[in-house]
């Protein structure tokens, strides 16, 4: 008989949470803090959402999205996790950029970055220190008419190559573009210029395993392969949820699902206001991406002088269309050394990445697709050669990844991979104002993306549901 996954569960628990991203993680640690009786619950087979790994035969694993976030993480990880996992995280020192432009290499902080803008680039040090200030001000309620392209314009009227130095590689990290609100660039590249860019050492499996012994023994009763089919809503109140045709009673559920998901599909739109439903429906999804995995046979190594992280590109300036456009111009390569992972057997690892658009590879017939997939490895191997010299006689293993692929392992609308634009921010934060004891914590208004962005916002969130929680008991 199949497995029943949701063996021995409770008929109701104080918390039910759906999806187990980084956020949902975190608010279900919080939360079993409180002592509080949370599920999480999991429609993959593996923890994480977006931040996960996977591994193939000879031992290769490879991370979904461990690349780089900012310092702050080390604080996070410290205070709502563990020191165990603050500790394990490292700098990555060798960020390389190589276009037409320019070709450098920098450690990715204030410092080296206001080096390279007065010295590289000839710029006013009276200006450098002026523009980082500014970024370094701004919070996610400030003014949201002001667009990054118009920021830069500011300070750096005709300078389209100080704008790739400065704009490529937060468009990689969340996905936000010259066109959105400078405070969605700004407060994202003031936290890793504050230190530099880090990682996780150990890889995604070694967090997650972490992370998932730190739940339980918090007492968080953990769940995978149990996709949530709706939240359940009475009286304008959460009254828990339905999976695998089963009712689990909650006084509070929090969903790490993709907003719009959440809102319209997990709820319905007949329980909220029609307005905040129409406005839900506006919020714009961010991109998706496509990526690349490759794993070197045992023996063969790429010199570290390689980089941690390489922007690359082909393209003559930095535009938003180029890099959402099929016919790759830029993509950034992530590499992996044996220190990535001490603890196992010594791996060479490539991950490349670019931005793309769900529509590129939504509709294709599945042998157009598979050809279109197998024309993305070709590509990428062409372009990384310049870097990794005869990498195809040195390959042990090589797959690729595409919007249609993280739609289908993550149930996100359109696979995005960075939430929404910056306007989900704010239907997330009113969803418990529709609906008493619903909370959504995720990927939304680009500034709470990426690793430190959607921890932190679960932290915010966890917060939120403890004082729901302790307001319902001091009402009855």
């Amino acid at each position: 008989m199949p497995r029943d996954f949701l063996q021995g569960v409770r008929d109701h628990y104080d918390v039910v949470v759906i999806g187990s991203g980084l956020a949902g993680l975190t608010v279900a640690n919080i939360l079993a803090r409180h002592k509080r009786h949370v599920l999480l619950l999991e429609q993959h087979y593996k923890l994480g959402g977006l931040a996960t790994w996977f591994k193939r035969p000879k031992g290769h694993i490879f991370d979904i999205s461990l690349h780089g976030f900012p310092h702050g993480m080390v604080k996070s990880c410290r205070r709502y996790w563990t020191q165990e996992i603050a500790d394990s995280i490292v700098q990555l020192k060798n960020i390389r950029f190589d276009n037409p432009m320019f070709s450098l290499t920098t450690t990715f902080n204030r410092d080296d970055f206001s080096r390279l803008l007065v010295q590289t680039f000839k710029i006013d040090p009276n200006t450098v220190q002026a523009f980082f200030d500014t970024a370094r001000k701004m919070n996610f309620y400030d003014d949201q008419t002001t667009t990054t392209r118009q920021l830069f314009d500011r300070f750096f009227p005709g300078r389209e190559d100080v704008i790739r130095l400065l704009m490529e590689p937060i468009t990689y990290a969340n996905g936000s573009t010259l066109e959105d609100p400078a405070i969605s660039y700004g407060i994202v590249f003031s936290n890793f210029m504050s230190k530099g860019v880090f990682t996780f050492q150990g890889g995604t499996d070694r967090l997650l395993r972490l992370m998932e012994n730190e739940l339980r023994h918090n007492g968080v009763d953990v769940r995978i392969r149990c996709n949530v089919e709706k939240i359940r809503v009475h009286n304008g109140t959460t009254a828990g949820v339905l999976v695998h045709g089963q009712e689990i009673g909650a006084e509070a559920v929090v969903s790490n699902g993709n907003l719009k998901s959440t809102i319209l599909r997990l709820v319905g739109e007949d329980y909220f206001d029609r307005g905040f439903v129409e406005t839900a429906k506006a919020v714009r999804l961010n991109n998706s991406s496509t990526q690349v995995y490759m794993a070197l046979k045992p023996g063969e190594q790429i010199d570290e002088s390689t980089g941690d992280l390489l922007f690359s590109s082909t393209a003559p300036a930095f535009r938003t269309e180029l890099l959402l456009s099929p016919e790759i111009t830029s993509r950034t390569y992530s590499f992996y050394y044996p220190r990535t992972r001490p603890h196992r057997p010594p791996r060479h690892l490539i991950v490349s990445s670019t931005n793309a658009r769900y529509e590129d590879w939504a509709f294709l017939a599945e042998e157009e697709y598979q050809a279109r997939k197998q024309g993305l490895v070709e590509t990428t191997l062409e372009a990384i050669e310049k870097y990794v010299p005869n990498i195809r006689e040195r390959l042990d293993h090589v797959e690729a990844a595409t919007p249609r692929t993280f739609e289908h392992y993550t149930r996100h609308i359109d696979g995005a991979s960075f939430g929404t634009k910056f306007e989900g921010l704010a239907v997330s934060r009113d969803v418990s104002n529709q609906i008493r004891g619903l909370f959504h914590a995720g990927s939304v208004g680009i500034i709470m993306s990426g690793w430190l962005g959607a921890m932190n916002y679960g932290v915010i969130v966890a917060n939120e549901v403890e004082n729901y929680l302790m307001d319902r008991v001091a009402t009855f």
